[in-house]
């Protein structure tokens, strides 16, 4: 299809560079099914794809971001890649995959998290949000809370034994490792590299009220962790001592990573600060009892809950009782909006979800009725913290920047209630699939072209395994996304080009999960590039790895079984985040976008998502009448 497209435009110098763009063809399917039969008694090694593999999907998946002189100049970049700088760096990376338990786990670590520099909030951190509930009181708030850790000290305590069950990807066994880093865990602010800190027999948690920091015990003297009763003593302990604010030493944590390191360093030069920071850090989690968020016209109930997850509403309300290095922080607000914010670096969305429908099971049938007081109870100790005058100014410049950054993140979460997964699968179609290519068709509505388009693909089938880039924008996305905006086309037209686009992005997502995708190989060759000192080969600088890696739509699937969503921030400034969880009869989407970016608005991109997914209904059941 390409090959005599190029001809057409550039002539027969371009046919003899299609030689690598073809020859990879015939590799996909036989690397992809050597893993689906390897042994999982032991969880396999992540593999390396074949040079020629991850060139050819790679021009495939470009192709569609690229005018066709941009495209022959990346295919004469891409064939001099792989017969020079391509060849060596992939022996080297063979080497390295020989030696290592997972290639890229640490590479990944580094690159993806610990090196990052922006803040976490908006543009690294999510926030889950768990179902919505009411309070009728600080009491019924507080008796609510008390659950929570109930449910997370039960849920530690089958991590704890192993008793977790395993998650599975049909029938092969995924790596649970990254359950086992959800609680005790703390990224800590380092210069160049931030730096984890793991603490899994914890014994105490840590709770936030208007900008306080409580360290509580989960157990009593005699070992027996305490009474729904008991903890709710503690949290009115905590409350009472808390009346008015302090001074908001958490919202350093909201701020540029460079900037924490340096107002690290001078927060830590007391003794009172070095020990208030080590048992915040030391905690199995936070819990932040939050004040109520301020109403803003035109944001329904899922957006106001996104904001206070994500950010906190900023340093005149909420983002001081934050410690945003942990990776779990609840946050229970006075309106009945509860969930959470998490640290991505050590688990990926599913273990987070996983937990929530845990802990929402638990608090529904009442798990901790009938557990009897601790002995010893020690009261809470109230963490201080000595704010001197140059403590200060770094808090004041981060709340300047977390305020400027909470107003520019322009959140639309909202539920699609017309119709959900059922629908789809009644059409034969895979829910997930059919999503992304609504929210192609979205893009392409908006722009007239299309977007880069990531979405997360677990690999927890290899050993330390994390993610791999599905990358959902294809020519049969586009070439969907153009027959829906064509009056010449038939709903049978239609509905076969979103069935192509469907087979296109289920067999991407097929390899991806299989550890045969495109980014984290390229990523791989070019770290190997850059740690043997080899010059970055041009390929690395082309307008096709450019463009390809600016995603204007970062997505996610990430399901509960409670009606619950995640939501994030945009990759890019002129991006949308959107992550999504498909329901028997609705889909929960949360759209994030920046408000200073003049082309983007989330709720423009949910408009043309609402009407994509109605165009797509529609076109289905219209051919499905017709047969009938």
């Amino acid at each position: 299809m390409y090959q005599s497209t190029l001809r057409a435009v550039t002539g027969q110098r371009i046919k003899q560079n299609l030689s690598i763009y073809l020859k990879g063809a015939s590799m996909v399917k036989s690397n992809t099914m050597t893993v689906k039969n390897m042994a999982t008694k032991a969880l396999p090694r992540l593999p390396v794809p074949t040079l020629d593999q991850t060139l050819y999907k790679y021009l495939e998946s470009v192709r569609p971001l690229l005018s066709n002189e941009e495209f022959a100049k990346t295919l004469e970049l891409t064939e001099k890649f792989a017969n020079t700088d391509g060849a060596k760096l992939q022996a080297l990376l063979l080497e390295k995959a020989h030696e290592a338990e997972n290639w890229l786990a640490d590479w990944w670590l580094n690159a993806a998290y610990l090196d990052f520099r922006s803040p976490l909030v908006v543009w690294s951190s999510p926030g889950q949000l768990m179902p919505f509930t009411h309070f009728k009181d600080i009491h019924d708030r507080l008796l609510y809370i008390a659950n929570v850790i109930e449910a997370t000290i039960e849920y530690k305590k089958l991590i704890d034994d192993d008793k977790i069950p395993v998650d599975m990807m049909g029938k092969e066994p995924l790596d649970m490792q990254q359950y086992k880093k959800v609680f005790g865990t703390c990224r800590n602010p380092a210069l160049p590299r931030d730096v984890q800190e793991f603490n899994p027999q914890s014994n105490h948690i840590i709770v936030a009220h208007r900008n306080h920091f409580f360290k509580v015990n989960l157990c009593g003297k005699d070992g027996n962790k305490l009474s729904v009763n008991q903890l709710v003593s503690q949290l009115k302990y905590c409350i009472e001592l808390s009346k008015t604010s302090a001074p908001a030493v958490g919202i350093l944590t909201s701020d540029h990573r460079d900037n924490w390191s340096i107002a690290y360093q001078v927060l830590m030069q007391d003794e009172t600060n070095r020990n208030s920071v080590d048992a915040i850090q030391k905690s199995l989690y936070v819990m932040s009892i939050d004040q109520a968020m301020p109403k803003i016209e035109g944001q329904n109930r899922h957006t106001e809950a996104s904001h206070q997850l994500i950010h906190g509403g900023g340093s005149k309300v909420n983002g001081g009782n934050r410690w945003f290095d942990k990776t779990v922080q609840f946050i229970i607000g006075e309106n009945g909006v509860n969930g959470l914010c998490y640290e991505h670096s050590p688990a990926e969305g599913v273990p987070i979800a996983v937990m929530v429908d845990f802990l929402v099971e638990y608090m529904k049938r009442d798990g901790s009725k009938g557990i009897p007081d601790a002995d010893g109870v020690e009261l809470p100790i109230h963490l201080e913290f000595n704010v001197n005058a140059d403590v200060e100014k770094e808090i004041i410049k981060s709340c300047k920047n977390l305020d400027a950054l909470a107003a520019d993140l322009d959140m639309d979460s909202f539920s699609f209630d017309v119709y959900g997964k059922e629908f789809v699968k009644k059409h034969k179609i895979s829910p997930d699939s059919y999503i992304q290519m609504a929210m192609q068709y979205a893009f392409y509505r908006m722009y007239n072209y299309p977007g880069a388009h990531y979405e997360s693909a677990a690999t927890r089938k290899y050993l330390h395994g994390r993610t791999e880039t599905i990358r959902s924008c294809s020519t049969q996305s586009v070439a969907f996304a153009r027959a829906m905006m064509d009056d010449a086309k038939t709903p049978e037209d239609k509905v076969k080009s979103l069935r192509e686009a469907v087979d296109s992005h289920k067999k991407y997502t097929v390899d991806a999960l299989n550890g045969f995708g495109v980014d984290r190989h390229l990523l791989g060759l070019k770290l190997t590039s850059l740690e043997q000192n080899i010059s970055l080969n041009p390929f690395f600088k082309d307008v096709a790895f450019t463009k390809s890696n600016s995603f204007r739509l970062s997505t996610s699937q990430v399901a509960t079984k409670c009606d619950a969503f995640m939501c994030y921030g945009p990759l890019v400034m002129d991006g949308y985040g959107c992550c999504y969880n498909p329901r028997s009869n609705n889909i929960n989407f949360a759209v994030s976008s920046m408000h200073s970016n003049p082309d983007t608005r989330s709720s423009q991109f949910r408009e043309a998502l609402e009407h994509s997914l109605l165009d797509m209904h529609d076109i289905l059941v219209r051919v499905q009448k017709s047969k009938l």
